[in-house]
């Protein structure tokens, strides 16, 4: 099992048990997890933290005050050059190639569809840590 625990990731989620599990799976690598329950949230954080905070962003679509698509661009906009780096991957359950490519305009990296698969979750990690 990989070892995280050098590195920090923001959970953006607004289903409290999508939550749970998530930190559940991630547990597993030790890395550091903070949380956020909405797109609003999730920026506000991101922007009060120095750069290079978050080693990683995994984002839901559907949340109430701010969605993903829209946080993942306001980041990605933002005059802050670790911003326009940082790997922001969607969790959503809408996994049609449509969903996937809507991601990608909005400036995420990559998507992995819910219900989440341990295996792939780590692969992300590794992938982009």
């Amino acid at each position: 099992e990989p070892d995280y625990s050098n590195r920090r990731v923001l959970l953006v989620e607004d289903n409290e048990l999508n939550m749970e599990i998530l930190e559940e799976l991630l547990g597993i690598t030790n890395i550091h997890i903070e949380k956020a329950y909405d797109g609003q949230q999730a920026v506000s954080m991101v922007t009060s933290q120095p750069p290079h905070y978050y080693n990683l962003i995994f984002m839901d679509i559907q949340m109430p005050v701010m969605d993903g698509y829209e946080a993942a661009r306001q980041l990605r906009n933002m005059d802050r050059d670790d911003l326009h780096v940082i790997p922001i991957v969607a969790v959503s359950a809408n996994a049609l190639a449509s969903d996937v490519e809507n991601a990608l305009i909005a400036g995420m990296n990559g998507h992995i569809p819910k219900p989440v698969d341990l295996d792939e979750l780590i692969g992300t990690l590794q992938q982009y840590l």
